[in-house]
């Protein structure tokens, strides 16, 4: 009977134990502060836009590597690359760059409607969008918002691409903290919608 006994408390002792680091991590989890939300808001004021078009146009969620499909801001220091720390964005950036797209759109007056898959559009053209690189990027020679997002028009009707445009901006950022980085992305994002807005309409 007592052999039975020692040999069950050191089982015991660890079950115990594991609980305690359990209760601690649970505490940790409950008690550290969420993420802080930074926002895109996109163009404040209509993209400069030639003649209106009278094109359904709708605008699938773009693709982008697992880097960036998600709500974290991406900063790349040379090969590296690593995320801002309790730092994160309203949406996925896929998502959220979807939106910011078709606000862009909207605001210009430029199409007659656009929207999201699902929205009960009677599509003319698809605008698809390829989100290549969107990050804070620390370099020796100063540090920068980098944006590249390559789009083309296709023609819905027909599965052919009418044109193809790759749309580049770098923006300088004075500060390496997730505040100033996030005010030049939204910076360069503005130029890419902007020179997006322009080059599309006509083509649609």
């Amino acid at each position: 009977m007592r052999t039975a006994k020692r040999s069950l408390l050191p089982g015991m002792l660890t079950t115990i134990l594991c609980a305690a680091l359990l209760s601690g991590c649970v505490s940790r989890l409950l008690t550290s502060p969420p993420p802080t939300t930074y926002d895109l808001p996109g163009v404040e004021s209509a993209p400069a836009v030639k003649g209106r078009t009278s094109s359904q146009v709708l605008v699938p969620e773009p693709f982008a590597l697992q880097t960036l499909a998600s709500q974290r801001i991406v900063v790349t220091r040379g090969p590296l690359v690593a995320y801002y720390p309790n730092a994160q964005y309203p949406d996925t950036l896929p998502r959220l760059v979807q939106s910011r797209i078709i606000q862009a759109f909207e605001k210009s007056k430029g199409v007659r409607a656009i929207g999201r898959p699902g929205e009960g559009l009677s599509i003319d053209y698809q605008l698809l969008t390829n989100i290549r690189t969107f990050a804070f990027d620390v370099t020796p020679a100063g540090r920068f918002a980098e944006i590249e997002i390559f789009a083309q028009v296709m023609n819905d009707r027909t599965g052919k691409v009418v044109e193809a445009k790759l749309f580049k901006a770098s923006v300088p950022v004075a500060e390496d903290t997730a505040p100033a980085a996030v005010t030049g992305l939204n910076a360069a994002l503005d130029q890419v919608l902007v020179e997006m807005v322009a080059w599309a309409v006509p083509r649609l």
